[in-house]
């Protein structure tokens, strides 16, 4: 069957960056498969759907235009209801990263030499530093894992599997394998792979429903793989506010990031009771439901002066 990829870009108060997106997206290369672009807006204040609507391309695009913001997770899902039929496969990707004119070519091909590979992520670049996303190649929050990357414990071996469980540091960024979790910056994979897991978990609102999404396909047997023989560029923070490198660039208001930087926390909290803190003694489980309000009230005190 010929591969079909739905692209669903979600959408909140991006300014001209989401146009840039849709701009590379335009420039893709596309040989043996169909494209289509579904942009979901999260009730936006600002004018990013305006201009993204101004962009000249050839490759069908619909815009579904939400009345309330019921966050990140809500938002793909409702995109995920406006995929065509004849979809095989669909990518998550935000609104500030560009692609390259190859980037989604060589993902399908990918996907299609290798039919145990159920989602994919690819190297993402963080414009500001020119380095990957650490995020983007991690593995999962385990207690001991967090412990040493909050304490930044991690950085006197950051090629340690013991110490960098967190970023996974102890594999190659070069070479394509399994992984255990990415960023919801950009994830691709296949639709009834999608269908099985039933999408993203609306528990969330924002940060943290990627972590989930990889743990659901991790617990459905699925095989989630990084892939670095492509590239995608990552503005990072556009929307939030609360990213140090794109505070100058970002157009979210103080209660946007104050907002932002509580649920960021309250994504940690559902994600252990979910899915981790049944493993646990309660000493450890009520060290880590500490850990996390402290983070949440440091977090919170910071964004209300950022």
């Amino acid at each position: 069957m010929k591969a079909f990829l739905s692209v669903i870009i979600l959408n909140y108060n991006s300014g001209n960056y989401l146009a840039k997106c849709l701009e590379s997206i335009s420039k893709s290369q596309i040989k043996n498969f169909d494209l289509e672009i579904i942009v979901v807006d999260n009730n936006s204040p600002d004018d990013s759907i305006v201009l993204a609507q101004k962009q000249k391309s050839n490759i069908k695009t619909k815009y579904i235009l939400l009345k309330t913001n019921k966050g990140f997770a809500h938002g793909n899902n409702q995109g995920v209801k406006q995929i065509d039929s004849k979809s095989t496969h669909v990518l998550f990707l935000n609104p500030d990263t560009t692609v390259s004119p190859d980037t989604f070519q060589k993902m399908i091909d990918f996907f299609g030499q290798n039919p145990q590979v159920d989602a994919a992520t690819c190297k993402i670049i963080l414009v500001k530093t020119g380095k990957i996303q650490p995020e983007c190649h991690r593995g999962f929050p385990y207690p001991w894992r967090s412990f040493c990357y909050f304490t930044n414990l991690y950085k006197l071996a950051p090629k340690s599997s013991f110490l960098n469980g967190y970023l996974l540091g102890h594999l190659n960024l070069q070479k394509t394998h399994p992984l255990e979790c990415c960023v919801g910056a950009f994830i691709m994979m296949k639709k009834e792979v999608g269908q099985t897991i039933n999408w993203w978990n609306e528990k969330y609102f924002f940060y943290g429903e990627d972590l989930d999404m990889c743990y659901k396909l991790k617990e459905n047997n699925f095989n989630l793989y990084y892939y670095p023989h492509c590239t995608i560029n990552h503005y990072q923070g556009v929307s939030s506010g609360i990213i140090k490198h794109t505070r100058k660039i970002t157009r979210a208001s103080r209660q946007t990031k104050i907002t932002v930087a509580k649920a960021s926390t309250d994504a940690m909290e559902i994600f252990y009771k979910e899915n981790l803190l049944k493993n646990y003694n309660f000493i450890v489980r009520y060290l880590v439901l500490f850990g996390i309000k402290i983070l949440k009230f440091y977090r919170v005190t910071k964004a209300r002066y950022l």
